[in-house]
């Protein structure tokens, strides 16, 4: 006999294994089409990458094509050969050539302009010059917009008061001679040394034919025109100047700041140092000429009340004043001046006024302007001279006036750029 529910059992016991195994099969048979999706995939991934590989190598063809067929229509002649080796004589040539036109027409360019740069060389100068001024009002508590306004105004004022000075003085000089040219006339026409002269040259008949020339009203006018001419310019040229000192002025750090940036970040620090060194010492010069131009034109007018030409004292001390800031032969040109109106006043005045001027010379050149002008500029005599010298040949008055202060920053840059790296070497 069987016993109860032992065939269930059995049942059970069989169909436990083959349920584990179709488990199995079932899992493995999913495993191999997840397998295989995933290879389909892969395959379907690498056949979109190739697609699209060629998609980009035909639309870089295409690409390709048209830029070839913006640049070379002509494509179909053949491939542009490799380019010429700057070593080819043509090559070398042309652009020599060219650099040399170049060159030429720079040149030109700067000839044309040179008045331009002048004024603007001017200015620049100027307004280095007023700076340590407009430093000094900064100092007071000013902000440097009323600074610069403030030394701006002062000038004006310098060069209006210098007008009101000097321009009665010259109208009463040209009146006066207009005045007593009858006497002197007279004075040629009484001298019998001067008759005797006239009956052997007849100098008085050609002065009168002159005279009555017709052409020379023509000539006269022409004169005019050109001396308008002359004045206008100058007034034009001075009011340039002013105008581009207030700006330089204004904007002195702004443009300094900006020629620092263009050096490069390792050397700015040293070439901003050398660079304000260079301003402090034109600012310097400038304002150690103007001390010694002032002392000079302060002894001056002294010295003509002392003498006696009260009438003329002051516009003759602004002329020294101005004729002193002109190198190495600005006080001669005061000293005669200063003569020539003594003399109108007498011989002995003139021969005072000679002296004055003589004596005065010698100690403004050995005393007066060696202690100021050492701690401003600080260059030997003989390279003041010959700097003075080239800058006049070169530029003029301006060149002259300019000179000095470039020779102390060139001296400047030598002494510790130049002598360092041959001192290291």
């Amino acid at each position: 006999m069987t016993p109860a529910g032992g065939e269930n059992s059995t049942t059970a016991e069989i169909t436990e294994p083959e349920a584990a195994a179709l488990e199995a099969r079932t899992a493995a048979a999913e495993a191999s089409a997840a397998a295989q999706d995933a290879e389909e995939a892969a395959a379907e991934a690498d056949e979109s990458a190739d697609r699209a590989q060629v998609d980009r190598e035909q639309a870089d063809d295409i690409v390709d094509e048209l830029l070839i067929e913006e640049r070379h229509p002509s494509e179909g002649m053949g491939r542009p050969g490799p380019p010429l080796h700057r070593s080819n004589p043509f090559v070398f040539g042309f652009f020599a050539a060219l650099g040399v036109l170049v060159a030429w027409g720079l040149w030109n360019a700067l000839g044309q302009a040179k008045s331009v740069l002048i004024l603007l060389i001017v200015s620049m100068f100027i307004a280095v010059g007023l700076n340590p001024l407009v430093e000094w009002f900064m100092r007071r508590g000013l902000k440097r917009g009323l600074a610069v306004g403030v030394v701006f105004l002062l000038v004006l004022l310098a060069f209006a008061g210098v007008g009101f000075a000097v321009v009665p003085v010259v109208t009463e000089q040209i009146n006066n001679l207009i005045k007593n040219a009858p006497d002197w006339l007279d004075l040629l026409t009484k001298s019998r040394t001067l008759k005797d002269l006239d009956n052997k040259y007849h100098y008085i008949q050609k002065a009168t034919d002159y005279i009555q020339d017709p052409a020379l009203a023509q000539r006269a006018f022409g004169g005019i025109l050109g001396v308008g001419k002359v004045v206008a310019n100058a007034l034009f040229s001075a009011f340039t100047i002013l105008i581009l000192t207030l700006y330089f002025l204004a904007s002195l750090p702004a443009v300094k700041r900006a020629a620092y940036s263009l050096v490069p970040a390792s050397r700015r620090p040293r070439v901003s140092i050398l660079g304000d060194e260079v301003l402090g010492r034109v600012g310097g010069y400038v304002s150690g000429q103007f001390t010694v131009a002032i002392t000079a034109g302060f002894c001056s007018f002294v010295f003509l009340e002392i003498v006696g030409l009260r009438d003329y004292a002051v516009a003759l001390a602004i002329v020294v004043v101005v004729c002193d800031f002109i190198p190495m032969v600005g006080g001669l040109i005061g000293c005669v001046v200063i003569t020539l109106v003594g003399l109108t006043d007498g011989v002995w005045t003139g021969v005072a006024c000679l002296a004055y001027g003589v004596i005065y010379q010698q100690v403004e050149n050995y005393v007066v302007a060696p202690r100021i002008m050492r701690r401003a500029v600080d260059i030997p005599g003989a390279v003041t001279v010959i700097a003075a010298l080239l800058g006049g040949a070169l530029l003029g008055v301006v060149g002259a006036l300019l000179a000095i202060p470039a020779a102390a920053a060139a001296l400047l840059i030598i002494r510790e750029v130049w002598m360092r790296k041959a001192d290291a070497s």
